[in-house]
């Protein structure tokens, strides 16, 4: 007899199928498989099969729907599988979990999991898994459970085909993952990682064309269903076919950041020569690295020369490209911080967040550690000073770095030994064979002198060049005599800003090819200079010219066409920081109400689409009445992992937008934006950003006289400060927030206040002390009707309690928390306080209580989706079956929950390898 849920829940004897009853008792069969060999209470089954449709009938339905399983597993001539057993208020199906295809599907993926597993054995196990994997599991269970625990293990089953994907790749066979993949990625055509799997075999298959094409297609899926662009590593598995790489890389370890190569790049022989020398240099001295400083003026082309020889001389660093662009002169705010920067190189070694220190010392220790030995080519874009730079340094000859600044940066060049390279406009003959480059060769030969007056009036900048050219493409019938009789006009009309310099009078090229442009492309390009920067997509476009996103796209391919704007990353438009000027000149001739009412649309739509993101991350927070009107249907972020990527991509938007409202004194808008994006910063392990966007928060607040949104500030800027361990300072801030929210009478806000001061007193050891504030939390909860978060304040006591060693309180508390929990479907509660639960029986000495109640909690945060916590509990589990005499399971607990902590780079898995080798 076996049991099957990966399909239709079915129980098979012989391989025959026997008939299993109605779609009720289904799903309590699939409760109880679910959980197999432990016991769920009556309360929890008419909670999955019935859900809010429970009645009053719905308990005696359950009676008999367990007596009806217990007579089909007790089929006279069948050797039983399992049995229904009733424990305390519950039941339980008692069954050897390899009966079950879910139980051994997911061994069968665990034990793949193992890093001492040679791939030909991990393909093998993967492919007896999904072999088990019949179509939609739980087919026919009606009810939200269902659906719930149907989308977890469509994720896990995602996770485990990636994996397998990856291994056959490694084994040289593409073929066998195409079909499967096709099959999965057309069901689920927004999961990205499908795609890039789907994507990376098609390549590896010979197949190029198909793999562009289904980029493409997922784009379109991506921008139509969410409106957001594809996420990072399908990008790089993109960028990587377009370069002609043999293989796109199975996951993103290897940095791959260089922008797109610049057409038509012409010239600059002897720069270029003076590249490839330093490159020659590197490891003549055993303990330095090559630094090169390319300065010149904004526009002369210093990152089009960086970004060119990047590209020419890739194959010297197979381990790794990394650019970043330090903003040293951007226009729209202040220049990127070295810890900012370092995160993202941190992040593209796939650091995780929770592993990325919070001190500048300890990453420039972390990044330098992981760049040791490997040869890598470190970009710095646009350098504002010597300071910006030197944490970005590493610490190994084998790497180089180039360095671009409109500086010169001495202080690089005496210090750290740079090589300077000072970039000037190009010659006469370059700038004409970059124009000759971006035209026809026949067109520009056939009025030379037209030619050269074009070029002269360019200043031969290459940026002015560019954009020329850009403009006289559109116009392939117009002789260039035409073109530069026009371009003099413009001149004549722009001498008031006419100087020496180069960077000024190309005013005259930007006004130029603005002039010419449609109506809508016009004002989209004025008003793209209220944008705070760096960047922007067609959605945040959409929002400041107030049209649909289709017809937005529509204008910035217009712009981008003109060499006005330019798509630095797929989907996301910046400006040249020249070009933004002139754009930020030409909106001040606009009415004044018509951009504030541009710029209130702008902030309006990252508040409203950031404020959705954290209402997915975070579900049961308390929520804000928005001031700002809703934009046009913004894209709402679909799912957890939608929500991450939307925030990451947007990160410093959000933050320069936070503080372009708090300036333009709109006040509410400014607290109501950082209040969205808490969640993210904090999960993400952004907290010296939560900290400056909570001081600019607090200081809106309080000029606009709302104390509640003042308290909330000094609420987050002390948990912030707690994260960075600075405690004394978060104690303040805290205490603040609490006289804040006394005043006000918030029970609310005083409840979570202590919740946040015993999270600190627990950092610091303080048990007793966070014990007492979680109590406050509890009754102040209670007081403001608000279960949910008392329950979570309940389980906190509880924990606390244990850690205290007061078992029998620290056991009524979480049981209360559960109680709670359970009523309110709060799954990540339920699951958090099961743990605790086997934490408090553990201490208790009751063993196999302590085991129960950990593996109820795993099933819990598999439903939840939650890896890190899952391979926590796992842990626990563990040491729970090695106490109860069980070493075997034990290990075999510790084996999964380290093959979790693997897959997330996470540092505990140091300490379960300990108890591995231990026991």
């Amino acid at each position: 007899m076996r049991f099957l849920l990966l399909g239709g829940v079915e129980v098979h004897a012989g391989g025959v199928p026997l008939p299993s009853g109605s779609a009720k008792q289904l799903a309590v069969l699939a409760a109880l498989l679910v959980h197999a060999n432990q016991p769920l209470t009556a309360e929890t089954l008419v909670d999955r099969v019935w859900g809010d449709a429970a009645h009053d009938g719905a308990r005696r339905a359950l009676h008999t729907y367990i007596a009806r399983i217990r007579r089909l597993l007790a089929e006279p001539d069948l050797v039983p599988a399992g049995r229904v057993l009733r424990r305390g208020s519950g039941y339980l199906i008692e069954t050897d979990l390899d009966q079950v295809d879910l139980h051994r599907y997911r061994r069968l993926v665990e034990r793949a999991a193992q890093p001492a597993v040679a791939d030909e054995t991990r393909a093998a196990l993967l492919r007896e898994a999904f072999a088990l994997w019949q179509g939609e599991p739980l087919a026919g269970v009606p009810g939200d459970w269902a659906a719930r625990t149907r989308a977890g293990w469509q994720r896990e089953h995602h996770d485990a085909v990636i994996a397998w994907a990856d291994v056959e790749l490694r084994l040289g066979n593409p073929g066998a993952v195409i079909a499967p993949l096709s099959e999965l990625a057309d069901r689920h055509p927004l999961v990205e990682p499908l795609a890039a799997a789907l994507i990376r075999a098609l390549h590896a298959a010979n197949r190029s064309a198909e793999a562009l094409d289904r980029y493409a297609v997922t784009r379109q899926h991506l921008a139509e269903a969410l409106g957001v662009d594809p996420g990072p590593a399908l990008r790089a598995v993109h960028q990587a076919i377009l370069r002609g790489d043999g293989r796109p890389p199975s996951s993103p370890a290897t940095p791959a950041q260089l922008p797109l190569d610049v057409r038509g790049f012409t010239g600059r022989a002897s720069h270029l020569a003076a590249l490839d020398a330093a490159l020659a240099t590197a490891g003549d001295e055993p303990n330095t690295v090559v630094v090169c400083a390319v300065s010149g003026m904004a526009g002369v082309g210093k990152t089009a020369l960086a970004v060119h020889w990047a590209h020419r001389a890739r194959r010297h660093f197979p381990d790794g490209q990394l650019y970043v662009n330090l903003r040293g002169f951007d226009p729209t705010g202040p220049p990127l911080r070295p810890t900012e920067a370092l995160r993202g190189f941190l992040e593209a070694f796939d650091v995780p967040p929770h592993r990325v220190p919070a001190s500048l010392e300890s990453q420039i220790g972390l990044y330098r550690s992981l760049v040791d030995g490997r040869r890598v080519l470190v970009i710095v874009d646009n350098a504002g000073s010597a300071e910006q730079v030197r944490p970005l340094l590493p610490g190994t000859p084998t790497a180089m770095v180039l360095v671009t600044s409109r500086n010169t940066l001495p202080g690089l060049v005496a210090g750290e030994g740079a090589q300077p390279l000072v970039v000037d406009v190009l010659s006469p003959s370059e700038a004409r064979e970059l124009l000759t480059r971006r035209l026809d060769r026949e067109r520009v030969e056939a009025d030379p002198t037209a030619v050269d007056e074009i070029v002269a009036a360019c200043g031969r900048l290459p940026l002015a060049v560019a954009i020329l050219a850009a403009r006289a493409a559109t116009q392939p019938s117009a002789p260039l005599r035409t073109l530069a009789d026009e371009l003099r006009a413009a001149r004549r009309g722009l001498d008031a800003f006419a100087g020496d310099d180069p960077a000024t009078d190309v005013r005259a090229v930007f006004s130029w090819s603005y002039r010419v442009l449609p109506p809508g492309a016009a004002a989209l390009f004025r008003l793209a200079g209220l944008h705070p920067g760096p960047d922007f997509t067609a959605p945040a476009a959409a929002s400041l010219v107030d049209v649909p996103v289709e017809a937005a796209r529509e204008l910035l391919t217009r712009l981008t066409g003109a060499g006005l704007l330019s798509e630095h990353r797929p989907g996301r438009y910046a400006f040249h920081d020249l070009v933004r000027g002139y754009a930020a000149e030409q909106v001040e001739h606009d009415d004044g109400a018509a951009r504030d009412a541009a710029v209130s649309r702008l902030l309006g739509f990252y508040l409203h689409t950031a404020y959705a993101a954290d209402r997915t991350l975070y579900p049961h927070r308390d929520p804000v009445p928005l001031t700002a009107p809703s934009p046009r249907p913004a894209p709402v972020p679909a799912g957890r992992e939608a929500a991450l990527s939307w925030c990451a991509d947007e990160h410093d938007v959000l933050l320069n937008a936070v503080r372009q409202a708090a300036e333009a004194g709109l006040d509410d808008l400014a607290w109501q934006l950082a209040w969205a994006m808490t969640t993210y910063l904090d999960l993400q392990g952004h907290w010296p950003d939560w900290v400056r966007t909570q001081e600019l928060a607090l200081t809106s607040a309080t000029r606009a006289g709302d104390r509640s949104g003042a308290a909330f500030s000094y609420r987050n800027i002390g948990l912030a400060l707690a994260q960075l361990g600075r405690y004394e300072q978060a104690h303040a801030k805290l205490d603040t927030a609490l006289r804040a929210y006394r005043d006000l009478r918030d029970d609310a806000g005083q409840a979570h206040t202590h919740n946040a001061r015993a999270r600190i007193f627990g950092r610091q050891g303080a048990h007793r002390a966070a014990l007492a504030e979680t109590q406050h939390a509890v009754r102040l909860f209670d007081r403001a009707a608000q279960p949910v978060m008392q329950a979570r304040a309940l389980n906190n006591a509880g924990w606390y309690q244990a850690l205290l060693g007061e078992y029998e309180s620290a056991l009524a508390s979480c049981l209360a928390a559960l109680d709670i929990h359970h009523r309110a479907a709060d799954r990540y509660g339920e699951a958090n306080t099961w743990d605790s639960l086997g934490y408090i029986h553990y201490g208790l000495g009751d063993h196999s209580e302590a085991v129960d109640s950990y593996r109820t909690a795993i099933g819990l945060w598999r439903e939840v989706g939650d890896r890190y916590n899952e391979a926590d509990t796992l842990t626990r589990l563990g040491d729970a079956l090695r106490a109860g005499g069980d070493p075997d399971a034990a290990r075999a607990a510790w084996r999964s929950a380290l093959a979790i902590l693997e897959h997330l780079g996470h540092p505990d898995q140091d300490a379960v390898r300990t108890k591995l080798s231990g026991s």
